[in-house]
């Protein structure tokens, strides 16, 4: 009794004592699959079929790519109406080649539709296919511009809905009744577009800094960009799309390197040490007596 009373005694103060160990051990942030409001997007390693990881680290989202893989820019428009996802690759309008605007043309999505972009849209029937690459044979340094390789833009616009017909005007009884009530009205519209002017101006200075976050530094591996892979069939058509308003309701920034330069820049955490194996050759704890040591059995 009294022996077993001892072992108890060492193995709770011991266990006190790694209780009080200011080491803790790291969780790392969980990673999600889809970002945006409008619009959920993610991005697809097309040979498997499987959403990438998107990490969120200091106020950016990630994704990792393994060079030569195709991947696509996976939408889907969570709303009940038509989205306008105007999208860019290192800078590239991904339908008309240009240096990528907000202004220019995008996708239609119909109401809770998903699509996935596969490549450079070259007609209405082929694109060239999205595939990972260093940065110096991406599309955008091919065609001159490498200062924005390594980013998947997607400004998404909601639809102008038709104004409904103005009431019927009912005349007034006395004349400065009605001078004076247009006289009310007419300061509050310029009021109400001046306080949308402000709200227009105040969202484009929050979207400003994010184009100023610096690159991980001291890279393990070349940097990854989006090269002009092979032409693959995909159909579209056109349409009309009136925006609600010139600037866009929603943006969605994803940046992107090689697994090995995003755990260098700490983006991914590093995979945890391999779990302790019995090595090869004689082990120094072969067993899992917790008595006391006996004596040899007596020669013969």
């Amino acid at each position: 009794m009294k022996r077993r009373l001892f072992s108890t005694v060492l193995a709770l103060t011991a266990l006190a004592a790694c209780a009080d160990s200011p080491a803790r051990p790291y969780i790392p942030p969980t990673p999600t699959n889809a970002i945006g409001t409008l619009m959920q997007i993610s991005v697809v390693d097309r040979n498997n079929g499987i959403e990438l990881p998107i990490y969120f680290y200091r106020g950016e989202y990630w994704v990792a790519g393994r060079p030569g893989a195709r991947y696509a820019i996976r939408a889907r428009n969570v709303m009940n109406e038509r989205i306008m996802a105007v999208m860019s690759v290192d800078g590239v309008n991904v339908v008309t080649g240009e240096t990528a605007s907000t202004g220019q043309n995008g996708y239609v999505f119909s109401s809770r539709e998903r699509g996935d972009i596969t490549g450079w849209r070259k007609s209405d029937s082929q694109v060239a296919a999205f595939q990972f690459a260093s940065a110096g044979n991406s599309y955008a340094s091919r065609t001159g511009r490498p200062d924005d390789v390594g980013v998947i833009g997607v400004a998404m616009f909601r639809e102008r809905m038709p104004e409904p017909p103005p009431p019927p005007v009912v005349p007034y009884s006395r004349r400065g009744e009605y001078g004076a009530d247009r006289e009310q009205r007419e300061p509050s519209s310029s009021m109400g577009d001046a306080r949308a002017k402000s709200s227009a101006d105040s969202a484009v200075a929050a979207e400003a800094p994010a184009g100023n976050l610096a690159r991980p530094q001291a890279a393990p591996s070349p940097s990854l960009g989006t090269a002009h892979g092979r032409r693959e069939n995909s159909y579209v058509g056109k349409t009309t799309f009136e925006r609600a308003r010139s600037s866009p309701d929603d943006v969605v920034r994803i940046r992107y390197d090689s697994r090995e330069n995003l755990i260098a820049a700490g983006v991914i955490p590093p995979e945890p040490p391999p779990r302790w194996t019995r090595p090869s050759g004689p082990s120094p704890f072969p067993g899992s007596d917790s008595g006391y040591v006996p004596d040899p059995p007596r020669r013969y």
